[in-house]
């Protein structure tokens, strides 16, 4: 093969021996050897905390003899704060609103019981403390069918999330996603309970379904894929 190809799909191969951190305008950079590390875009991979850095870092450390930037969330979410977030904040904020407008906590079942049961005990209470944090009113839901929620309440989450920096506005995006949900996206980031705790919440219908009948391979693939994603996001908001 000619020096420098690459197959389609093929991983590139590690190119650095070190990596650091180090104090720079801004905040703090992440480096390769020498050489600044830099996001798709060439904007310098420059952290708001060195402990941020020091996340990122570590994801590039722990590479082997290929870059696998699948397994790197990290520094996928830095570089998702420093090309894309700035440029859309409103954007990606009224899109934490619109999930909030059809939160996964707002929508309880109506059957089986035990299910019933289990999202009123771990759900109400999350519900309850976000209404008082974020002086809100999130009306709630049994079924499928929707319930709009008070303009207010979607309006205050858009100012939630339009008060947070580009890396704290990446992260609650990225969990609104992940989770389904806008309140627990904004419960983790102020430190409300573990990723992986949220994460149940989020799974609360799937994990009975499972207690019930079983998990399969591929469940269980997407299910421990989407643990460490959660985890990850503690410690990016920890480190903010």
């Amino acid at each position: 093969m000619a020096k420098g190809f690459k197959e389609a799909g093929e991983k590139p191969r590690r190119f650095y021996k070190d990596v650091s951190v180090e104090a720079a305008p801004g905040g703090f950079a992440v480096k390769l050897d020498s050489r600044s590390l830099r996001s798709p875009r060439a904007a310098l991979m420059v952290l708001p905390t060195q402990a941020l850095a020091d996340l990122v870092a570590e994801e590039w450390a722990g590479q082997g003899e290929h870059i696998e930037m699948a397994v790197m969330h990290a520094t996928r979410l830095a570089n998702t704060a420093l090309d894309a977030i700035p440029q859309a904040r409103d954007g990606t904020a009224g899109q934490i609103a619109d999930y909030a407008g059809s939160d996964l906590l707002c929508y309880f079942a109506q059957d089986p019981a035990g299910l019933v049961d289990r999202q009123q005990h771990h759900w109400v209470p999350v519900l309850e403390r976000a209404e008082r944090e974020f002086d809100v009113a999130f009306v709630r839901a049994a079924g499928i069918v929707h319930r709009t929620q008070p303009d207010e309440t979607l309006a205050k989450v858009k100012a939630m999330a339009l008060d947070l920096d580009d890396f704290g506005l990446a992260g609650v995006a990225f969990g609104t996603a992940l989770f389904g949900s806008a309140v627990l996206a904004f419960g983790l980031a102020r430190g409300w309970m573990s990723g992986v705790q949220v994460l149940e919440l989020s799974r609360l219908d799937e994990i009975f379904q499972e207690e019930k009948w079983g998990i399969d391979d591929e469940a269980a693939e997407r299910t421990a894929r989407h643990v460490v994603e959660a985890q990850m996001l503690e410690r990016w908001f920890k480190a903010l």
